[in-house]
């Protein structure tokens, strides 16, 4: 077999022949015609402008601008989002089907799609009408990058245990402290930032804020060097007596919590949509090695494999849709519910990948043929948006509140 790139990553109509086969009835059969037609236009833009880029952008760490101003010229960025303010309108669920489509494609340039996404939801659910109208439309049309300022050195999980301070003065408020894995950071024009008025209040102290990137006193860091995603650029925020005024507040000065858990079912639908994505571009690219191996007739142990990776692919999907669906019809989703989708679909993105690898035998090894590639974007989908632990933790909590009915 000549090592060369896969089809699938140079030539956009073997792409779309090969994941069009991928589809699966039993999950289509439950998606509207609008649903249908989003995740046409996102694989046919995924497949022209995103997928030819990935493997350059792995290697180079180059940021995915060119990828995703194309999927903002598509009109996919606004999905979530009213037209007035530069959305489409539609679903949690069309949304969900267009994060996998471009996950497949490149993972990396689905971080960036997503951050954009939770950088504007915020917002639009807590922000002023002035607020959203200034800054949502640019998160939407990609002309300014925004990032979600939440970790900290010793403050992940736990945000009561912020230590960045906004001290309210006269007119607003003076922000000190830095903030660490920042999706975007180094590039933010928009940064939704989190800390505390109060340490003593705990989670009570928390207030959001919207934050221009070029007001004095905000710094940038330097990328992090990463595992994967590298197309996707990670840094620290540092912010030094930064004035933020006081109708920059999202919500209300202590509601920075509530922000965060109105928002969390967005965030992680977007990590669980990548966990598919990527189980599914690791089935693809070990398809398509295997055909290129073995032509049309595959030896029975790799058909084995591939039907188990399909079935767990097709559960994954239907978990993913049936949790956005409820969030188009209810604000009242389970806590553990939502875990449960962003933690069996993170897993299932790393261990279709792991597998995909040990099918492939010395090949899965090769960066050329990107199944490598899937397993290294795949960790970090397990540690982002509330790791994989905590999600466990959260689920098993509300197993304990049901036995505790029980008695």
């Amino acid at each position: 077999m000549s090592v060369e790139p896969l089809d699938l990553d140079t030539d956009p109509k073997a792409y779309l022949a090969l994941h069009d086969l991928l589809d699966e009835p039993a999950a289509d059969s439950a998606l509207t015609e609008r649903e249908r037609e989003v995740r046409t236009i996102t694989r046919d833009a995924v497949a022209r402008e995103v997928a030819p880029r990935a493997a350059e952008l792995d290697a180079t760490h180059a940021f995915a601008h060119e990828s995703v101003q194309a999927l903002a010229q598509a009109g996919l960025m606004g999905l979530v989002f009213p037209e007035h303010l530069g959305g489409t309108g539609d679903t949690n669920v069309a949304y969900a089907v267009a994060m996998e489509e471009v996950t497949a494609g490149c993972a990396a340039t689905s971080l960036v799609f997503m951050t954009q996404t939770h950088a504007a939801y915020p917002l639009l659910i807590a922000g002023s009408d002035e607020l959203a109208q200034r800054y949502i439309p640019r998160l939407l049309d990609g002309s300014v990058y925004g990032s979600i300022a939440i970790t900290e050195p010793n403050a992940g999980s736990d945000v009561a245990s912020l230590q960045t301070t906004a001290q309210p003065t006269g007119d607003g408020y003076l922000l000190n402290g830095s903030k660490t894995f920042i999706t975007t950071g180094d590039k933010a024009g928009v940064i939704i930032c989190f800390a505390t008025v109060d340490k003593s209040l705990g989670r009570r102290g928390v207030t959001a804020f919207v934050v221009d990137g070029g007001w004095d006193g905000v710094g940038h860091g330097q990328p992090f060097e990463k595992m994967g995603m590298h197309g996707s650029s990670t840094a620290e925020l540092f912010f030094d007596d930064v004035r933020i005024p006081a109708d920059h507040v999202l919500g209300k000065e202590g509601g920075g919590w509530r922000v965060v858990m109105n928002s969390v079912v967005k965030t992680r639908i977007s990590a669980a949509a990548q966990g598919v994505g990527l189980a599914r571009a690791a089935y693809a690219r070990t398809l398509a090695t295997l055909i290129r191996l073995h032509g049309t007739r595959l030896p029975d142990e790799h058909t084995f494999a591939l039907a188990d990776l399909r079935g767990r692919i097709l559960q994954g999907r239907l978990l993913l849709h049936a949790v956005a669906r409820q969030a188009d019809t209810t604000s009242d989703i389970p806590t553990g519910l939502v875990g449960m989708m962003k933690q069996r679909c993170t897993d299932l993105g790393f261990t279709a990948a792991v597998e995909a690898t040990r099918i492939l035998g010395p090949y899965g090894d090769l960066a050329v043929l990107g199944v490598e590639r899937c397993l290294r974007d795949a960790k970090v989908t397990q540690i982002y948006d509330g790791t994989n632990e905590i999600q466990r933790l959260l689920i098993g909590r509300e197993i304990t509140r049901a036995i505790g009915e029980l008695a």
